[in-house]
């Protein structure tokens, strides 16, 4: 096949070939065209190039339009330095007046100066504290002061050190309310400012002695009272004067001071000088007076107010840098001005440069343009020239041709002997076919002797299976004959050897088992009352029997029984504990970080019932329940009295008494305590209760429901006990009587 294929190739070659031999003619007709045409092309190249003008550079032009162009860019950098140099001094000059303008509206705001100072006093976070009670006013009954040192004018500089020596400094930052539940409000939200909160419970009615000055004071030029020196809301003033006494503190003059031991003579125990506090306190048990004498400092909470000349300054530095922005702005505007001339002079000129520069480019690429074409046009003339001419192209042909002729005849006689060597092949084929239809046959016999067998193995294979069911079968009836003997009676080395003397098949076995029957019933009853004693034996199991079963009926009974009771008992015991919970923990959180009750369950084992309480004093830590392990004797205490305050309102008695729960306890968890039960016993429809302590902490805040009874014993109490009680006063006004 191949052969025949190269064949027709050569046919084909050769028939290309003398077509190729007319084709050249008609080449060389054209190529003679193709070079007269590239001779006159070039000519024409050569004459333009000839008379192409030379274009010479202007190169001084060029140096001095490229010196002006540095010179303006070097004037322009300059202009633009000067101009960012002024910049920066104008920013900080900017910067400079928004810290004064910042400086002088503080200045201008009062309460800001108030909160900084008792910011500065140790109140850090009064100033936040300020914020929420401006953001959440609208929340509250009625209106609410503080802190206290914003609600209160003084207008004189002497008359403020007077008022902030004589009042404590945790005064002025407590915020005063006018209602119990928007005191327990804030007291909630505030608790982590660390301020102090006070509940004012009076009506703005209350009557006081009024002002008054009599002729030994005006001899002594005792002018006025600290509770008249200042102005307040109502709530504000009644708290400072009631907890401090400014209505018993007077103001005196330098000749006051002089002649202070007259003073103490009209009764007055505290007064105030410019120099000097005097005060006498008076023993309540012999009525000795001792003084004290502290020097007038100057206080720094009033000191708000800064010097005129501080603001004066201010102004005056203001102005002065107002005035210099205004001029630095007018440089920065004529230094962008001037650089942007410049840049506009460089651009220009930089524009002339780069035109020059362009057109003598042009003129360079002009004749780089022509002088190219010229040597491209030799180029292809040579090559046109180079080519073979037709005679020799002709002769190359031809002896192409007579090659192809030749290997087709040499092809020609290859395919005659190979046809006579394939007829050969032919015959060899005929016969091996044969052969293989001979063994065909034999393969497909075997193959049926092979399905023969294989089907006869699978039945002995489901055979072989069958029998080893059969086995396993066998086998499962002998382990459950093995396991019913071993249950009547095991299998000892005895029985072991006694099995192996027994006889081997089954016929022979029954025999045995029946002769052994036989021999069994042969057997007479030695003890007569055996039978009866079974008999009654299975009787008294049958009684055991009924009773077990009656037993376990009452069991089922009472247990129904208790957990019907149980059902109505424990969701209410459960609920009772949720309301201690509730309140417990509410309670706690304003003492501490926190606690709860749980009622402490054991299924049925009602005597392991019981209340578990769990608290936490620190925020990192964990419920722990109370004991003497975990907390504190104090911390113990405080849990204990809050668990009896949220007891109050679950149960009914005449009245409560608590002793000395207060011991042991820091003054924080003492005051907060107190606190607590003082607001549980004020409320309505509670039972009296009495707080019995040898000591109490100063300072505390007490409701109108409270009464303070105080135990006078020792060899003065007599004298005290002689005062006019008839009209119901307290001990404080008999000692205050007694004092004047």
């Amino acid at each position: 096949m191949k052969l025949m294929e190269n064949v027709n190739r050569l046919g084909v070659l050769i028939k290309e070939k003398y077509n190729e031999m007319e084709d050249l003619k008609k080449q060389e007709e054209s190529r003679q065209q193709r070079i007269s045409k590239a001779k006159e092309d070039l000519a024409a190249a050569e004459l333009e190039l000839e008379n192409l003008t030379p274009y010479a550079a202007p190169t001084d032009e060029i140096a001095r339009l490229h010196a002006q162009i540095v010179d303006l860019e070097v004037s322009a950098k300059e202009k633009r330095d000067k101009k960012s140099e002024k910049e920066r001094f104008l920013n900080q000059k900017k910067l400079s007046l928004n810290t004064c303008l910042d400086k002088l509206k503080e200045m201008e705001n009062k309460n800001g100066k108030l909160l900084q100072v008792l910011k500065n006093s140790g109140a850090d976070k009064i100033v936040d504290a300020y914020k929420w009670l401006q953001e959440h006013r609208h929340q509250f009954n009625k209106e609410v002061y503080g802190p206290v040192l914003l609600e209160v004018n003084v207008p004189d500089r002497v008359h403020a050190d007077y008022l902030g020596g004589h009042v404590p400094n945790y005064m002025w930052k407590s915020f005063i309310t006018q209602d119990s539940r928007d005191r327990d409000f804030l007291v909630k939200n505030l608790k982590s400012f660390d301020v102090p909160v006070l509940n004012y419970t009076g009506n703005g009615t209350c009557h006081r002695e009024p002002f008054q000055i009599s002729e030994q004071m005006s001899a002594l030029e005792i002018y006025s009272r600290l509770d008249q020196v200042f102005d307040a809301p109502t709530a504000v003033k009644e708290v400072l004067i009631s907890q401090f006494g400014l209505d018993r503190s007077y103001i005196g003059s330098r000749t006051t001071d002089q002649r202070a031991d007259e003073v103490s003579k009209l009764g007055i125990l505290d007064f105030w000088t410019p120099e000097n506090h005097y005060r006498w306190s008076v023993s309540r048990y012999g009525g000795h007076r001792s003084a004290s004498v502290e020097s007038v400092s100057r206080s720094q909470l009033f000191l708000c107010g800064l010097e005129t000349g501080e603001v004066e300054s201010l102004m005056s530095k203001k102005g002065e840098l107002e005035e210099s922005i205004t001029a630095l702005q007018d440089i920065v505007r004529s230094l962008q001005i001037e650089e942007r001339q410049a840049e506009n002079e460089a651009a220009n000129f930089q524009k002339q440069r780069e035109e020059i520069i362009r057109n003598v480019q042009d003129g360079k690429r002009k004749q780089r343009e022509i002088e190219n074409r010229i040597a491209q046009r030799k180029k292809k003339l040579e090559s046109m020239e180079k080519e073979d001419d037709l005679d020799t192209s002709m002769a190359k042909l031809n002896e192409q041709s007579a090659k192809y002729m030749i290997d087709r005849f040499h092809s020609a006689m290859e395919i005659k002997s190979l046809l006579a060597e394939a007829v050969s092949f032919k015959q060899s084929y005929a016969e091996k076919h044969m052969m293989v239809i001979e063994f065909d046959a034999k393969i497909k016999e075997m193959e049926v002797n092979i399905k023969h067998h294989e089907k006869v193995a699978l039945q002995a294979s489901l055979h072989h299976e069958e029998c080893k069911k059969a086995e396993e079968d066998c086998r499962q009836q002998l382990l459950v004959a093995k396991k019913n003997a071993e249950s009547i009676a095991m299998i000892t080395p005895a029985l072991q050897k006694e099995f192996l003397e027994m006889p081997t098949t089954i016929e022979e076995l029954e025999a045995a088992v029946q002769e052994n029957i036989s021999q069994a019933n042969s057997i007479l009853f030695l003890n007569q009352n055996i039978l009866k004693e079974y008999e009654d034996r299975q009787q008294k199991i049958e009684e055991y029997s009924a009773k077990l079963e009656a037993d376990k009926t009452e069991l089922s009974r009472c247990i129904a029984e208790v957990d019907n009771l149980k059902g109505t008992w424990l969701p209410t015991l459960r609920s009772l504990v949720a309301q201690i919970n509730e309140t417990f923990s509410r309670n706690f959180q304003e003492m501490a970080v926190a606690g709860e009750v749980l009622l402490d369950e054991h299924e049925m084992d009602f005597d392991q019932y019981g209340i578990l309480i769990k608290v936490k004093f620190r925020q990192a830590g964990q419920l722990q329940v109370l004991s003497a392990h975990h907390q504190s004797g104090g911390e113990r205490s405080v849990s204990t009295i809050l668990y009896l305050v949220s007891l109050q309102d679950l149960t009914n008695c005449p009245f409560r008494v608590v002793d000395e729960i207060n011991q042991g306890m820091d003054p924080i968890n003492e005051r907060n305590m107190f606190q607590q039960l003082v607001r549980a016993a004020s409320q309505p429809n509670t039972p009296q209760c009495f707080l019995l302590t040898p000591k109490l902490l100063p300072d505390l805040v007490y409701s109108d429901e409270c009464s303070v009874l105080n135990i006078k014993t020792g060899p003065y109490a007599s004298s005290w006990a002689n005062g006019d009680w008839s009209e119901g006063d307290s001990y404080r006004n008999i000692l205050g009587k007694r004092g004047r």
